[in-house]
């Protein structure tokens, strides 16, 4: 049977290429060695098609002595004169003679076998365009999908994947040669909305962007270094909007597409690049923005826009605020942990924050009435339910009261926010904390177990009612245990944190080894944390006994254990049924004194046997 290397192998040998890799190549002389070697490990039929936009760092010579090394490999492309980033991929793809085609640039590397699990997607399922994971890329991809939606992969337009030569082909897709920066956005664009199948890898990083700037720029390929004026490159965003537009009809679909240009490429311009810019450019910028926004922003764009980006738009005609907006967002969130405690029912937050930079952030952990407000926020994990805490100020310090008795079932995570200008700048809280700072034990509130908790990766605070994530500190523990006719009566304690909390209890289950299988009986409160259970032997087995608990969340199950003090949690229990004895011992295990359960049935054969054993060892 022919392995996969031997049909690789036969497809070179026909002339057969699987994959072209055009690589666009202007003054990268130290990058290149580490580009082209990450392309000539890759273990599929390939070639590397290499346009050099005269080049005078010795990228020329570099390019020269690999294709002379690797002449069924690598071929190059030169030109006299720098060209644009597109212009060079328009030449190499034209050379390009692979099934598909993936663009690099040089100043970027793939990862080892990169191509392969990029070429085994497209064969199996037809795709048009496969994206592979690029490494530390923003809200980059999660989840390998052989047919991803046009919104899932829509984050993602640079032009570093893989393309069916063919598909590009029958489209006449290409690359705008008159733009030096973002003529990838365009083009990308293009080929997703009109692939019929888009898949992605992301089981591992298949591209590291070693080089590349800003998304859409084209670093690396020829006229690297010509960047683009901040005005350029926002009305360059139209292109690929219109490009969108013309292809996806308005609608829900349409709007998720804007939100992206518009959070990102647009409206992100007024963030901290703003400050870097002069005061003309800034009206300037501010008139583009409101001119695109004005064409694109619809309804359903503007509902899905954040605290931030609805305050740029409001103050689009006003370069002072926007200016104050984009120092409170680059402005660093400074806070402080300094306590957790118990106030009754309620739980109090004591901390400081402040964003350090403008006066009226600096302001706003101490002052709240000269323009800033600090506060919580609880943000409830599954449903995303948000709830605001305003807090009390004193002496550069805040401190939050939370009701807890008021909060759903669920784990709440904290974050602290500062708001200045209208806007909210929110931050995981309880990383950075006092020394000595940590949380109280659990606390029964109207039934619920409340456990502050500080996660396990970064130590944030948490606040989980009904104990769905944090462990619940309880035990449980058996006090007496007596039999009544054939049953046997189990009573106990049970304590949530140094709480009784017998009202919580509700079934005494008996786990058997091994098998797993269940014996349910209820069980009852008798006092604050005295509980009870009349439980029937279950079948033959050894079996665990555990409390069940409800305390708001899923059910809560406690191994019972047996005191110290008691030698054996009961006596024996014998009774015959039929022509049959059973025997029920209660005992606690030898390691954690748990309270088990051994249940044997005797034929009267076998107890013939026993006493013949017996006799005989006399």
């Amino acid at each position: 049977m022919d392995t996969e290397s031997d049909r690789r192998v036969g497809r070179r040998a026909r002339g057969m290429i699987d994959v072209s890799v055009v690589v666009p190549a202007y003054n990268c002389r130290a990058s290149l060695d580490r580009c082209l070697t990450s392309l000539l490990v890759q273990r599929v039929a390939k070639e590397i098609v290499v346009v050099d936009g005269g080049s005078r760092d010795g990228t020329r010579e570099l390019l020269d002595l690999y294709a002379a090394c690797h002449p069924r490999v690598i071929t190059v492309i030169h030109d006299r004169h720098p060209c644009t980033p597109g212009a060079a991929r328009n030449r190499g793809l034209a050379r390009a003679a692979g099934r598909y085609v993936f663009f690099c640039d040089a100043g970027d590397r793939l990862a080892p076998d990169a191509l392969t699990p990029l070429v085994a997607a497209a064969d199996r399922n037809g795709s048009d365009v496969v994206v592979g994971r690029v490494s530390g890329a923003r809200d980059g991809l999660r989840d390998s999908a052989d047919r991803a939606s046009l919104a899932a992969v829509y984050d993602d337009l640079t032009c570093f994947k893989l393309f069916r030569r063919a598909f590009l082909e029958r489209h006449a897709l290409r690359f705008d040669e008159t733009q030096r920066t973002g003529e990838d956005m365009a083009f990308t664009v293009h080929a997703y909305c009109h692939a019929r199948v888009v898949s992605v890898v992301a089981d591992h990083d298949c591209y590291h962007a070693e080089a590349t700037g800003a998304e859409g720029a084209g670093t690396g390929g020829a006229e690297a270094g010509c960047v683009a004026d901040p005005l350029t490159r926002l009305r360059l965003v139209r292109t690929p909007i219109e490009v969108m537009a013309r292809h996806v009809p308005p609608g829900a679909l349409r709007d998720r597409l804007l939100l992206r240009h518009l959070r990102r490429d647009v409206l992100a311009r007024l963030g901290a690049p703003f400050l870097d810019d002069d005061e003309a450019d800034r009206e300037k910028i501010a008139v583009e923005v409101a001119d695109i926004c004005g064409q694109w922003l619809t309804p359903g764009v503007r509902a899905a826009l954040d605290d931030m980006d609805v305050a740029r738009l409001a103050a689009l005609d006003d370069t002072a605020r926007l200016v104050r907006l984009a120092r409170v967002e680059a402005a660093p969130l400074r806070h402080r942990l300094t306590g957790v405690s118990w106030q009754g029912d309620h739980l109090v937050v004591g901390g400081h924050a402040c964003l350090a930079g403008p006066p009226a952030a600096t302001a706003a952990a101490t002052a709240p009435d000269e323009g800033g407000v600090v506060g919580l926020v609880l943000r409830e994990r599954l449903s995303r339910e948000e709830r605001a805490l305003p807090a009390l100020h004193a002496t550069g310090f805040f401190t939050v009261l939370i009701d807890v008795a008021a909060l759903p079932p669920g784990v709440w995570d904290v974050h602290v926010f500062v708001e200045c200008e209208g806007v909210r700048r929110p931050a995981r809280f309880g990383s950075s904390r006092d020394p000595g700072a940590g949380v109280p034990g659990p606390r029964l509130v109207n039934g619920v177990a409340v456990v502050p908790f500080l996660t396990r990766s970064h130590g944030h605070l948490s606040i989980d009612a009904g104990g769905h994530a944090a462990g619940v500190p309880a035990a449980a523990r058996l006090t007496r245990a007596r039999r009544r006719a054939r049953r046997l009566l189990v009573e106990g304690h049970v304590r949530v944190g140094e709480e009784p909390a017998a009202p919580a209890v509700r079934h005494l289950v008996w786990r058997e080894r091994g098998p797993g299988r269940e014996y349910r009986q209820r069980a009852v409160a008798v006092s604050p944390e005295g509980f009870a259970a009349e439980t029937d032997v279950p079948p033959p087995g050894t079996w665990d006994a555990y409390l069940e608990l409800d305390l708001g969340g899923p059910p809560v199950r406690l191994p019972v254990k047996v005191e110290a003090a008691m030698d054996a949690p009961a006596r024996t229990m014998r009774w015959w049924r039929g022509p049959l004895r059973w025997t029920a011992r209660p005992y606690a295990t030898a390691v954690n004194r748990r309270l088990s359960l051994s249940v044997r049935v005797d034929t009267p054969l076998t107890l013939v046997k026993r006493v013949i054993r017996a006799v005989s060892r006399r």
